[in-house]
């Protein structure tokens, strides 16, 4: 089974308030042997890299300003991803990135191209902890010495290394019980491009099974406002909403 880890850095948090890719970086798995294979490009995003970001990944401007557009190696990338299960941590970030500048620049969509999130697997596998690239790493007991900053194609070789580890190591195996998932499921557009579509970026948070409150919970809440309250010298103005609230009802 051929695996492509992939990762990916940006101008920012959201390719629908118009962030692009400044690096992409890709690591090939074939038959659960890293095989030396990569595929790597910084990429000119068209557009200003904020500082706050730079601080993140250390690509600057400057860095990137003789760079390609991602227009300009997406044929070399989907043909580098032909027929593979893309392995991605937390796979929607990066999904919406590539998936938004392959729609832009015309290109082919891969919404039927199989996807691993390593990150959903391994919040399954290791519940209640940290499940960060860095931690897992940590956990797995895999160097990331030579990681001062995120870096896409380093992030791919640190993800490709957890992959196999969280799934039984490089001996080979008909199959790793790993679901994948097409690409298309984690990611879905407005129909207008370039517009802001709120409904497709609060649609994650709406899927989400409705939080219960248990009455220990809700009485452990009250206890905190009143202790709250009467530590403060009775100067909350929570209390006195309420009770107005109360009249008026």
């Amino acid at each position: 089974m051929r695996l492509v880890v992939l990762d990916t850095e940006t101008t920012g948090l959201s390719p629908l308030n118009g962030d692009f890719m400044v690096e992409i970086g890709a690591v090939e798995i074939d038959r659960r042997t890293i095989t030396g294979r990569t595929f790597h490009h910084y990429l000119n995003p068209g557009r200003d890299i904020p500082e706050e970001v730079v601080r993140i990944h250390g690509i600057s401007n400057e860095k990137v300003k003789d760079a390609p557009s991602f227009a300009d190696i997406a044929p070399d990338f989907l043909e580098f991803i032909q027929g593979a299960t893309l392995v991605i941590h937390n796979a929607a970030f990066d999904l919406a990135f590539i998936m938004n500048e392959l729609r832009l620049h015309g290109f082919p969509g891969i919404d039927h191209v199989p996807v691993i999130d390593t990150l959903a697997y391994a919040r399954r596998r290791h519940p209640h902890q940290r499940n960060s690239l860095d931690a897992l790493c940590d956990r797995y007991g895999i160097d990331r010495g030579k990681r001062t900053l995120h870096g896409a194609l380093l992030d791919s070789e640190l993800l490709a290394e957890v992959y196999l580890a969280m799934t039984g190591g490089r001996q080979f195996s008909l199959t790793d019980g790993v679901p994948r998932q097409p690409a298309a499921s984690f990611v879905q557009f407005p129909a207008q491009a370039g517009h802001r579509d709120e409904k497709a970026e609060t649609a994650p948070l709406t899927r989400r099974r409705p939080l219960t409150i248990s009455e220990e919970e809700q009485a452990a809440h009250r206890a905190l406002l009143e202790r709250i309250h009467r530590e403060s010298g009775g100067r909350t103005i929570w209390l006195d909403a309420q009770a107005a609230a109360a009249r008026e009802a």
